[in-house]
């Protein structure tokens, strides 16, 4: 009988050795990603970063403009349209504006951006400091005495600063357009109606809110993608070229599910 009751308990014990190892791999994992993140962002305000800054606000800024601009665009459009044949079923055609701007500005405008940045500029991050890594170039301004996070890390992470929220407003502008030509132009809505509905619906708070949550996504995202890409060289599961693949995927991932999650997060704190 004790035989017996051993047995029934080792799978039990091992379920909980599994999540106490779990547990504590997240925990180490969290608490370096957040001393990395501070130390990257106390180099931010050297005075040697600016240029290093602008060449980012570049890449992943202005590069990323056009995709997120025809994004943004679209989905105003299946809004408009999807809304519109929603609405008139409640004889609420006239508030398409309203609910075409406010979903843009508070919810899918930062999201669908945070996404999009994360998968043009984001993979291109881990991708361009990961192979830095196992080339040995990191190990190379060491020896130069530059420090490579100050150097690498700092300029990303101000730079997605700037650019999310900046390239969020420019996703709401267009998406409003685009619902502008689907319910306007297409179907036939009062032009009047549209626009009023917009500027009387859109207040200062849906803005600023949109804003917080570009910035909080900015933060994820430069952190995760240039943290996955300065430590692929002690990934335990694969090296060198399939490390660098690997750390791109990981940081895209994480990246796009920490999105969701802070957007609820931040959701709940504002209203």
């Amino acid at each position: 009988m004790e035989m017996r009751s051993s047995s029934k308990e080792l799978p039990v014990i091992a379920l909980v050795n599994w999540l106490g190892r779990t547990a504590i791999a997240w925990i180490n994992e969290l608490g370096a990603v957040a001393i990395f993140f501070i130390k990257a962002f106390m180099m931010i305000f050297r005075p040697k970063q600016v240029s290093m800054i602008v060449q980012q606000i570049y890449f992943i800024g202005t590069r990323s403009a056009s995709i997120v601009m025809l994004v943004g665009f679209f989905t105003g459009m299946v809004l408009g349209l999807q809304l519109y044949y929603t609405l008139v079923k409640f004889g609420s055609a006239g508030v398409l504006g309203s609910a075409v701007s406010l979903s843009l500005i508070r919810e899918l405008g930062p999201v669908l951006t945070a996404i999009m940045i994360t998968a043009r500029a984001g993979s291109s991050m881990t991708t361009e400091i990961g192979i830095q890594r196992i080339s040995e170039q990191i190990d190379a301004l060491y020896t130069m005495r530059i420090d490579p996070l100050g150097f690498l890390i700092s300029p990303r992470i101000a730079a997605s600063i700037v650019s999310f929220p900046l390239l969020t407003a420019f996703f709401d502008l267009v998406g409003i357009i685009g619902g502008y030509l689907s319910g306007v132009v297409l179907l036939g809505l009062d032009p009047g109606s549209y626009l009023y509905r917009v500027e009387a619906s859109v207040v200062m708070k849906d803005i600023t809110g949109g804003f917080m949550k570009a910035i909080v996504f900015a933060f994820i995202v430069s952190t995760i993608c240039c943290f996955h890409g300065y430590f692929t060289h002690m990934r335990k599961d694969s090296y060198g070229a399939k490390a660098v693949g690997l750390s791109t995927t990981s940081a895209v991932v994480q990246s796009c599910v920490l999105i969701l999650i802070a957007d609820y997060v931040v959701t709940s704190i504002l209203l």
